[in-house]
């Protein structure tokens, strides 16, 4: 007979500290700029971690089998890669883990786990899932996070933004095809030497380096068509999530612009601060809050003081005129999800010459729908000049019906751009 008084929901394998030194840790590949450098830094600290690289449609069906068809197209995307990377035989089920990111804001991203978890347990259920947040989320399954990695993490995502900025300015135009690539392996190098060092926190010296291996790759001086890339945060940056997106806008002769990590990450954590202001929430957590902010924002405003001062580079974005930008569209209590943040790079990147922008839009998701999509014909009364196409990323859109949508947008952008070169001759 059942036991009425017995909690089933907690039967599930729990992730422990121990299993640091028996178990493989799978992981999504949802940032794979900055996974390059965070995989190795969490390896050095002793975990055995492996980013997913599997992006064939056996991993879309899988999420489609085991992912209920009203959830959110990233959620689908990243168990699929679970559940095919778990079939392939590669991996011993008995000392592999899952991890996952967590917000905890009110984005159904928050509640992956049990998402994960119930669609895991029937072929795996040996198999623990972990969630690295910092919201107080599966205290019983959470990764562990020191002060000393926190700040490991947080410098790997500074260094691989700036990575990713420089190279997305400098492979459409190099000279040399596969130079910007080799810029780039020697500059991921050249960070992960620092880490193993300990000298990985002189980030003003280990930028102004990174920009010097870039500036040193010959580089065209022909005018191309630059595209920013917004959306909730999967589709920005996963090839997976946005079907190879960067790839294709270089394909297309473009220059992808791809906004920094450390704005998401900087956008978090205003929030905070925001919920005392907007919804009487803890003014003392707030207060903490604020003082990261002022910590974190003043070395972003530094990094962008070394792009000025070198000056081969279009500078990072500064996040306080993003938060102006935002406030001319939305306010900044609309956090959902992305929230403000997607109308916020939107409104940048028209105020630093990039007109045209994809938001890439995922199957479910609403916050990306209403602050992205929804946000557009204000931006367009405003930035006359802007040119957005909006691109739904889900199981049933074929990649064709997406690159024609964003082909019809470069057609614009190509006639905008050869009427301002005109202007000028």
């Amino acid at each position: 007979m059942e036991d009425k008084t017995k909690d089933y929901t907690n039967e599930y394998p729990k992730w422990n500290k121990s299993m640091k030194a028996t178990h493989k840790i799978l992981v999504p590949d949802m940032l794979p700029w900055h996974f390059l450098i965070i995989e190795e830094v969490l390896k050095a600290d002793g975990y055995d971690i492996e980013i997913l690289k599997n992006e064939t449609r056996t991993v879309i069906d899988e999420g489609l089998k085991h992912v209920h068809n009203d959830t959110c197209y990233p959620c689908l995307c990243v168990v699929g890669q679970y559940i095919d990377a778990l079939k392939s035989g590669k991996y011993n089920l008995d000392r592999t883990a899952l991890l996952i990111t967590q917000t905890g804001g009110g984005c159904r991203a928050s509640n992956y786990m049990p998402l994960i978890r119930k669609a895991i347990k029937t072929e795996f259920p040996q198999v623990p899932v972990v969630s690295i947040n910092f919201s107080g989320l599966e205290k019983d399954s959470s990764f562990e996070i020191t002060p000393k990695l926190f700040l490991k993490l947080a410098y790997c995502i500074i260094y691989s933004d700036v990575i990713m900025w420089c190279c997305n300015q400098t492979k459409p135009y190099e000279q040399v095809r596969g130079s910007a690539d080799e810029a780039r392996k020697t500059a991921v190098s050249y960070v992960l030497d620092k880490f193993k060092k300990g000298r990985y926190s002189k980030y003003k010296k280990i930028t102004e380096k990174i920009i010097e291996i870039f500036a040193a790759v010959p580089r065209t001086d022909e005018k191309k068509v630059k595209v920013g890339i917004v959306g909730e945060i999967y589709v920005k940056y996963s090839a997976l999530g946005n079907n190879q997106l960067e790839k294709f806008l270089l394909q297309e002769n473009c220059e992808p612009v791809v906004p920094a990590l450390l704005d998401f990450v900087l956008y978090c954590i205003i929030n905070v601060v925001n919920d005392g202001k907007f919804y009487g929430h803890s003014a003392f957590v707030s207060f903490i809050y604020s003082l990261v902010y002022k910590l974190v924002h003043g070395m972003q405003k530094k990094i962008i003081k070394i792009f000025r001062k070198e000056g081969s580079f279009t500078p990072l974005h500064d996040f306080e005129e993003l938060r102006s930008c935002a406030d001319k569209v939305i306010n900044q209590g609309v956090k959902m999800g992305e929230g403000w943040l997607i109308p916020a790079e939107m409104a940048a990147f028209a105020e630093t010459g990039v007109f045209n922008v994809v938001c890439a839009q995922p199957f479910g998701c609403l916050p990306n729908h209403i602050a992205g999509k929804g946000a557009i014909r204000s931006l367009k009364n405003i930035y006359k000049n802007i040119n957005i196409v909006a691109v739904d990323y889900d199981p049933s859109a074929t990649k064709v019906n997406q690159e024609n949508r964003i082909k019809l947008m470069l057609a614009t952008a190509r006639e905008n751009l050869a009427a301002e070169e005109n202007k000028d001759n």
